[in-house]
């Protein structure tokens, strides 16, 4: 369609004028795409008048209409929306609105009592669900949507990475390069009018609004919105939407799995999940339980980096490799050789197979927010280094095996922890799995993992004796059991947290001696010994103190 090779979002917005058809729905309410578009238009013209082009405005909302509707208004009046976490508190809170020099912040009711005794000097409040926010916008109800002043270089959104180690980045992305990264997928989906994206992930991240939001834009198919991600009511606004498509991050696809089974589950419109961190396991038990193939990609938040699945793409593997990307030991520079997998397809050498995914092809990553010294982290040496660890096959295809900073080394092995996570998923009592350091008190690291299910200490022995790939580094040396995993806003796991807190932890922690088999609980005694040194402890915490690449 012609809308799909617009090049900046202010035009895809401005062409939804005049398309009557319902575009937009959260809750009771529901919005024609015209209705969309006539609300962007008054919000700009609003903005033109608080603010000069160029300005930043932070949005503090949950997944409300509003939120589309100033992204749309954001890319009109040539401002930038910088996306604000609601899981922030205090001065944390505070440095996310003020570091990205937002004039005005959009918010809620229900998210007021977060605000309440901040410092915010230079920044104008406007609380959506207010009668003076109506009257505000009252005069400008007859605005049109003009998108002749956008450009594609124009600055759209600032959305941090959502990592808990060191104070967040805010990474750029202009309106050319969400209008191009809408229309790539609206192409590799097949993306058309008549369908409806459900939009589950928060607004604040990069994978609601890239992922999601914009290739409806660009197809001009309908939004539907869940303020909030909930596993229980998932199928039903999924039906009650007629949503056929839809994005997830982290362990989304686990809390969807753990709701009850039923009969019908098979019984929705949807044709496709996009998304991330799901795993092969999750996903083949996702597409039996609901008729709903997953695909699993990978885009890194900046935008550096980018692999599409295709058809042929081996089980576990997310895509063939183009022509730039390579896998690269971080220590020497030196390209990882192929990996080497048994008939099952596990992966028999990783220490050497795994390294760092870095990107010597065209990118079109825009930098942070005033941190240059991030940006330097990210481009050196003539490449974009991702942060992220990746092995290939002799067919060139490419496996996620988790972040740089989630690497082990233990007893001078290399380990990468989503490895280790991988086999123990196949653990029948364990939900979700967690795979970290903890500091081991003579040199390098001990593994320990946290599993949420049920945990027996014999059975899991056996069960690791019988897993024939796994290394003899890679047993856990400590298990904590969680009854709920701690995730992060966008449903990653909290690994930060994981191992800020190590083996001195409100859950019980089993762990198994140097030397014997099977597994006991953690002691007092046992944590203050020999082997869980206080000054053990006192690096783990230091280790999380320092900023680093998001989880």
């Amino acid at each position: 369609m012609e809308s799909s090779r617009r090049g900046t979002v202010a035009e895809l917005v401005a062409a939804r004028w005049d398309d009557h058809r319902p575009g937009l729905w959260c809750g009771e309410r529901t919005l024609t795409h015209h209705e969309v578009a006539a609300g962007a238009a008054a919000r700009a013209a609003l903005l033109d008048e608080l603010l000069p082009p160029g300005s930043h405005i932070g949005v503090l909302l949950d997944n409300t209409p509003e939120y589309p509707l100033w992204l749309s208004a954001a890319a009109l009046a040539r401002a930038a929306v910088a996306g604000i976490n609601p899981t922030r508190r205090g001065p944390e809170l505070a440095r996310d609105i003020l570091h990205t020099e937002c004039r005005v912040l959009l918010t809620e009711h229900r998210h007021l009592p977060l605000l309440k005794g901040l410092d915010l000097p230079g920044v104008r409040l406007l609380v959506t669900d207010t009668e003076e926010y109506d009257a505000l916008l009252a005069p400008y109800a007859d605005a049109r949507p003009d998108p002749s002043r956008a450009t594609p270089a124009d600055r759209l959104l600032l959305y941090f990475t959502s990592g808990s180690t060191g104070a967040p980045k805010a990474a750029l992305c202009s309106q050319g390069r969400l209008a191009a990264a809408g229309r790539s997928l609206a192409d590799q989906f097949s993306v058309r009018p008549d369908d409806v994206h459900y939009v589950c992930m928060p607004m604040f991240h990069g994978n609601a609004v890239i992922a999601d939001w914009a290739p409806a834009l660009v197809a001009g198919a309908g939004v539907a919105l869940r303020p909030r991600f909930s596993a229980s009511r998932f199928l039903a606004d999924v039906r009650r939407y007629r949503a056929t498509y839809f994005t997830y991050v982290g362990r989304a696809v686990q809390y969807l799995l753990a709701t009850e089974e039923r009969a019908d589950d098979r019984d929705n419109p949807l044709r496709l999940g996009f998304g991330t961190e799901a795993g092969a396991v999750d996903a083949r038990a996702f597409e039996r339980r609901f008729g709903v193939r997953l695909v699993e990609g990978y885009g890194s938040s900046e935008g550096g980096a980018a692999i599409q699945w295709r058809p042929g793409t081996p089980p576990g593997a997310v895509g063939p490799a183009t022509p730039g990307l390579v896998v690269l030991r971080p220590e020497t520079h030196q390209e990882c050789p192929p990996a080497v997998l048994d008939p099952a397809g596990r992966l028999l050498n990783g220490d050497e197979a795994i390294g760092e995914l870095v990107n010597f092809g065209p990118n079109p990553f825009e930098g942070y927010w005033r941190n240059p010294r991030a940006e330097s982290e990210r481009r050196h040496d003539g490449g974009y280094w991702t942060g992220d660890l990746f092995y290939r096959d002799a067919d060139g295809f490419l496996y996620f095996a988790g972040r740089t900073d989630d690497r082990l080394r233990v007893d001078g092995e290399n380990l990468a922890a989503a490895m280790i996570e991988n086999i123990l998923a196949r653990y029948g009592g364990a939900v979700a799995v967690a795979v970290y350091a903890v500091p081991d008190p003579v040199t390098g690291d001990q593994v320990m993992a946290a599993i949420a299910g049920d945990f027996d200490p014999g059975d899991f022995a056996d069960f690791l004796d019988a897993q024939p790939d796994l290394g003899t580094k890679m047993a856990p040396r400590f298990v904590r059991v969680v009854r709920r995993m701690p995730v992060t806003a966008t449903n990653k796991i909290h690994r930060a947290r994981l191992r800020k807190e190590g083996v001195r932890c409100a859950d019980p922690v089993w762990w198994r001696p140097p030397g014997e088999r099977t597994y006991r609980r953690l002691t007092r005694e046992d944590a203050e010994g020999p082997l869980v040194s206080r000054e053990a402890l006192h690096r783990c915490a230091a280790r999380d103190s320092n900023p680093g690449p998001a989880d």
